[in-house]
């Protein structure tokens, strides 16, 4: 180990120039040279964005064998000025995929200093969609129950604004359904208020819509609870039989806006039993509602079957 003991202060300084500098030179003179190679090429879709819009991300490479120098090859490498090859699709395409031999004069006027061989990918899959405009009525869902027990929606709720207008593939739009109904996230009111209803839809990532949310204008009034008995007509009796029913009379269960209490003409119930609908394992027929007065909501009857004995 004598011969490697440095001499002198500067001598590791000196060892270690001389590795760059023969480093260096290997480099210089490999990147000089001509190799093949499999690698990835940038690939660029270009269309009138205001008439298509593809449903799926598109491909943004493809894999070919090309043939260069060093120097090209390391600058593609680090994409320095490297031209994506562009791919134009000028109308809706019939199919969703190019094949790679169709790509092949794309790359060759792209590829500045790279020798095309030949290209890996066998096909380039994409989707594209006619972009269309579709305006749909909001609708606030029927079937959610936004008021607290005892109290009612008691005006049809105003919704501000009452449409949405999407924009994208036309066959997403289409499956937007209309109305669009639209949700509360707070529940259980139990007074007039004004609430922002959040507009909610499928493929949000695609579809784009001019609102995110609209005011919903809801009144809410309390309810009041009244019961009444009545007797129920017979009808479709067998002939010659004679009927006892058990109870005698029915009991309704409604619930009316306190503002409508005085005005309620509670003569307008009317129940019957059907006896076509007489039930011979239990020898019951069910209570119908067929007639009540305007303003009540929430009507029950008691009991839900009745007892029938036919002489």
């Amino acid at each position: 180990m004598k011969p490697f003991r440095p001499q002198t202060k500067q001598y590791w300084r000196v060892v270690l120039l001389c590795f760059v500098a023969a480093s260096t030179f290997w480099l210089l003179n490999a990147l000089n040279k001509s190799y093949s190679t499999q690698t990835t090429y940038p690939v660029k879709f270009v269309y009138n964005e205001r008439l298509l819009v593809p449903i799926k991300p598109l491909p943004e490479e493809v894999v070919v064998n090309v043939t260069a120098k060093g120097w090209k090859l390391l600058r593609k490498a680090l994409r320095l000025e490297v031209q994506p090859a562009e791919i134009h699709i000028r109308n809706t395409p019939r199919n969703n995929y190019l094949l790679g031999s169709a790509l092949r004069p794309a790359l060759v006027n792209a590829m500045n200093g790279l020798q095309l061989n030949f290209v890996v990918t066998d096909t380039l899959a994409f989707h594209f969609d006619t972009k269309v405009k579709r305006t749909i009525a909001l609708r606030l869902d029927p079937k959610q129950k936004i008021t607290a027990d005892g109290y009612e929606v008691s005006a049809p709720v105003k919704l501000t604004p009452d449409s949405v207008t999407f924009t994208g593939p036309s066959s997403l739009i289409e499956k937007i359904p209309s109305p669009l109904l639209v949700r509360l996230s707070n529940t259980n009111l139990n007074a007039s208020t004004k609430v922002d209803v959040p507009i909610s839809y499928k493929d949000q990532e695609l579809v784009e819509a001019n609102i995110t949310n609209t005011e919903a204008t809801i009144k809410v009034a309390p309810l009041v609870q009244e019961e009444r008995q009545l007797i129920p007509e017979m009808v479709n009796v067998p002939q010659g039989k004679v009927v006892a029913i058990k109870p005698t009379v029915v009991l309704v269960r409604y619930q009316l806006f306190e503002d409508s209490v005085v005005q309620l003409n509670r003569e307008s119930f009317k129940a019957i039993l059907n006896f076509a609908n007489y039930n011979p394992q239990d020898s019951t027929v069910t209570p119908e509602l067929i007639q009540k007065p305007v303003g009540v909501r929430n009507v029950t009857l008691m009991p839900q079957r009745i007892k029938v004995v036919l002489q």
